[in-house]
């Protein structure tokens, strides 16, 4: 098991108040807003934390660069991939990968 596994464990067993306040320290340590992606509908729709809470519902839909891999979060969660705002947060990626192989991109 890794540090995401054991992450997403250790939330799951939260309180819902509990699960809350580990979001919004997660959502704190968040750059989204610093990415060359992120857009002023994203801004507006109070976006960001897309690597935990999935990709933009309808703000961000073209890659225009990407920090993921300099995120805080990255490390604290133990992340894999990146562009999390327009394909998914790290679990569906670990799934999308798990089901088509290695031929998606990270």
């Amino acid at each position: 098991m890794d540090v995401f596994d054991t992450q997403m464990q250790a939330l799951a067993k939260m309180s819902k108040e509990d699960q809350a306040k580990t979001i919004n320290e997660l959502m704190g340590m968040c750059i989204c807003p610093s990415c060359p992606t992120y857009n002023t509908c994203a801004k507006n729709a109070k976006e960001g934390l897309y690597c935990a809470l999935g990709k933009s519902f309808m703000c961000v839909s073209e890659e225009k660069g990407c920090n993921c891999p300099t995120c805080p979060v990255k490390s604290k969660m133990g992340l894999k991939y990146k562009s999390f705002c327009t394909r998914g947060q790290e679990q569906a990626q670990r799934y999308e990968h798990t089901v088509w192989g290695s031929s998606l991109v990270r």
